[in-house]
């Protein structure tokens, strides 16, 4: 499983982690072996969003079965409940059991 919390990669130059989120997000999408469920919390709710430059390798992702998890309580915060573009929404319980079952937790 993979868990996204920011719509950047690394520290430094914002503008390079936007850049390197899309790589990473584009790799996981051409995996052999996919992750089963992608979270997307905090910062990382604008990736699933209208506008989105990671939008379409998110939806490559859910297109081949991944299930695609966005925070609830971030798409609010940010303003983005109706610009969801792939995925469902997801609470914290869900996300705190999705975490606690994985065998393996990637994080960019």
């Amino acid at each position: 499983m993979v868990a996204v919390d920011t719509d950047v990669m690394g520290r430094g130059s914002d503008e390079l982690g936007k850049t390197l989120m899309k790589g990473f997000l584009f790799a996981v999408s051409q995996l052999p072996s996919l992750p089963k469920t992608v979270l997307f919390y905090n910062g990382g709710a604008h990736l699933t969003c209208r506008g989105s430059a990671s939008l379409e390798d998110i939806k490559a992702l859910a297109d081949k079965g991944v299930d695609i998890r966005t925070c609830g309580t971030c798409l609010n915060f940010y303003g983005l409940t109706d610009k969801l573009e792939v995925g469902s929404v997801t609470n914290m319980y869900e996300i705190v059991e999705t975490l606690a079952q994985a065998g393996k937790v990637v994080k960019p």
